[in-house]
């Protein structure tokens, strides 16, 4: 991993390790625990990359978007790239952690396990019957992660990405239902997530997506709904809130700086959006969770 101080929040950008395959880096949290220090770690940061946390030993804390999970034994988390994330102390805590780029899954896998939806559960706990699959799946891609040398690169990189498929798609479907939905979902609705993620700072306005993505505003909201189960227009409130509470909660940036930062006009609009959409100001935002989520000096 590779920190790069951002506006407010630090982001890591992958970097694999010297003379393995660019994309992918499995690790024990003994490993991580030794390489970087626990202050460092507890400090808000934004990885552009996805994690997978698979404990075994010990508890773990992990807050996720100002959520906190408490994983035991057999829990794993998987961690998007975006997400704000702060590890709790490693200290005894026994366990696997698997980084990889999102271009390291094929196209067909990607769709299956829903790679580029931020809202999927973070949590996973499998049954007694599904914990052995997994294990076995991660402790695969292990040995062969370590396994260097032992294949010419590329067969070994083909390795990798076919083990890192069979431990996503299992996880994924942990918590999916058989129907395989994530297939399924309407080409609208991917594009339109995706532009709203990048552009959610430059407008708010459905029809503007709608006008770029070549679609109208009808065909954009009937997709949302039946894939998010929200509005077109709630789903880009959604995402400008949660990137405006990353912002209160992990930078000093005051109101009219945050609010410059997403697009809008003036610090009284964005307070105005945000209590409507929250019921409470910005600042109390703040306020509220600066203690439970006070990181380490």
């Amino acid at each position: 991993m590779m920190v790069k101080t951002g506006l407010t929040i630090p982001s890591l950008q992958f970097a694999a390790p010297a003379g393995t395959p660019a994309g992918i880096e499995v690790m024990s949290l003994t490993e991580l625990a030794g390489r970087i220090s626990p202050e460092r770690l507890a400090r808000p940061q934004r990885p552009h990359f996805h994690q997978l946390i698979a404990v075994t030993g010990e508890s773990l804390q992990q807050t996720i978007d100002f959520r906190t999970y408490e994983l035991a034994a057999g829990d794993w988390l998987w961690i998007r790239p975006g997400q704000v994330q702060q590890w709790g102390a490693l200290a005894g805590v026994t366990g696997d952690l698997v980084l990889f780029q999102p271009s390291h899954l094929d196209a067909q896998t990607a769709g299956r396990v829903q790679l580029d939806d931020p809202n999927v559960p973070v949590l996973r706990q499998p049954s007694p019957e599904d914990a052995a699959s997994v294990r076995m799946a991660l402790d695969h891609l292990a040995l062969e992660f370590r396994a260097l040398g032992r294949m010419p690169l590329e067969s070994h990189a083909a390795a990798l990405r076919y083990l890192l498929a069979v431990l996503v798609l299992r996880l994924t479907h942990l918590a999916m239902p058989v129907t395989d939905h994530a297939v399924a979902a309407d080409p609208a609705y991917l594009r339109f997530r995706s532009a709203v993620d990048s552009d959610f700072t430059r407008t708010r306005r459905v029809e503007d997506y709608a006008r770029s993505l070549g679609y109208s505003a009808k065909t954009l909201a009937r997709a949302t709904q039946a894939a998010a189960g929200v509005s077109a227009k709630a789903f880009i409130d959604r995402r400008v809130v949660l990137e405006a509470k990353r912002l209160l909660a992990h930078s000093d940036d005051s109101a009219v700086q945050i609010s410059q930062q997403l697009g809008f006009r003036t610090p009284t609009q964005f307070a105005k959006y945000f209590v409507q959409r929250t019921g409470q100001t910005p600042m109390a935002f703040r306020s509220e969770v600066s203690g439970r989520l006070s990181v380490p000096g």
